[in-house]
């Protein structure tokens, strides 16, 4: 049977360098894009299919910041079990994720950029970055909800799909090398009082992989993280002016020789997320955060990193998720 990987967020950027080197793997595979911007989404589909003309490439209309969209997907991915398309999911890649409104302490930027944390400033953008976030039309913060809640909550409804008894599922989140267990504070989980929303959420993200395996493993459906590195996507280039990465883009490619977390290309930055479909998921070790790397001579590679994690705080978060989609639904 054909293998069902679903990837969010995949019409740009280190989603769709995921899909095309996915399908390089396995052309067999029937790869779902799951995308807000269905325009854009037709694009990247016509692009695989240039380079992949036997492959199946499905659209889904996901919103994954809306709780609304969210169900509907699902609903429309459950449904298609009828027509026999998608009657398990192998892989879900969380791969969508925002990071509005960026705001970059140049001060710190420039004193950084000519000292010996260059390195880290650039990999983790500790002390840089203050984003401002706003509610959504659910009443929920928009980064909290985009880049946790909603892929928590798409995995919810995909249970059926993803937890079976006759195989092993994988779910999968683009985490972050910014992900600090100082922005992330479990009686604010959405970041309402912070200034650090994309930090907190992709911390979240690693707390939650460890709560679903132990929930879930059991049922067959294994989670795991992954850093893609410094990547240069329309996310990071909102960081800064576009003049500013003229100026900096040659000094990043100098740093390269001397560290392996510069990926630069989206490619790259897939490294990770490519080398976990070639896994056994139950063999992996759910503590750990999967970097992808690139040499100073361009090798690709993947390794693991123990994450900042434990298991009464990821818990502690897993059940505050329950009990906020309990609460949306009641709301629908």
């Amino acid at each position: 049977m054909e293998r069902v990987v679903i990837v969010t967020g995949a019409n740009s950027g280190i989603g769709l360098a995921l899909c095309e080197r996915l399908l390089t793997e396995d052309s067999g595979l029937r790869l779902c894009l799951a995308c807000r911007n269905m325009q854009r989404a037709e694009a990247a589909r016509s692009a695989l299919l240039t380079s992949h003309p036997s492959a199946h490439v499905d659209l889904l209309q996901l919103d994954i910041g809306a709780v609304k969209s969210v169900i509907s997907a699902a609903q429309e991915v459950k449904a298609s079990v009828i027509i026999y398309r998608y009657s398990r999911v192998d892989f879900l890649y969380m791969n969508a994720g925002i990071m509005p409104n960026p705001k970059v302490d140049f001060k710190a930027f420039f004193k950084g950029l000519f000292s010996r944390n260059v390195i880290h400033m650039f990999a983790t953008a500790e002390g840089l970055l203050t984003q401002q976030d706003q509610v959504n039309s659910d009443g929920m913060q928009e980064v909290f909800a985009t880049n946790l809640f909603g892929h928590f909550l798409l995995i919810r409804e995909l249970e059926p799909l993803l937890c079976q008894s006759d195989h092993t599922s994988s779910v999968i989140w683009t985490s972050s090398s910014n992900a600090r267990r100082s922005a992330f504070c479990l009686e604010d989980i959405q970041h309402k009082e912070g200034k650090e929303p994309y930090s907190s959420s992709k911390y979240a993200s690693d707390l939650l992989s460890l709560a679903l395996n132990q929930h879930l493993n059991s049922r067959g459906l294994y989670s795991s993280v992954v850093c893609p590195g410094m990547v240069m996507t329309n996310l990071t280039y909102g960081i800064l002016p576009p003049f500013f990465w003229t100026i900096i883009m040659p000094i990043m490619w100098l740093i390269r020789l001397f560290t392996n977390t510069f990926t630069i290309t989206p490619y790259n930055g897939a490294e990770a997320l490519h080398w976990l479909f070639l896994q056994k998921p139950q063999y992996l070790d759910p503590r750990s955060k999967y970097h992808s790397l690139t040499s100073g001579l361009g090798n690709n590679y993947t390794q693991p990193r123990k994450m900042d994690v434990d298991d009464s705080m990821s818990e502690d978060l897993y059940l505050k998720l329950i009990e906020l989609e309990k609460e949306v639904k009641r709301k629908l």
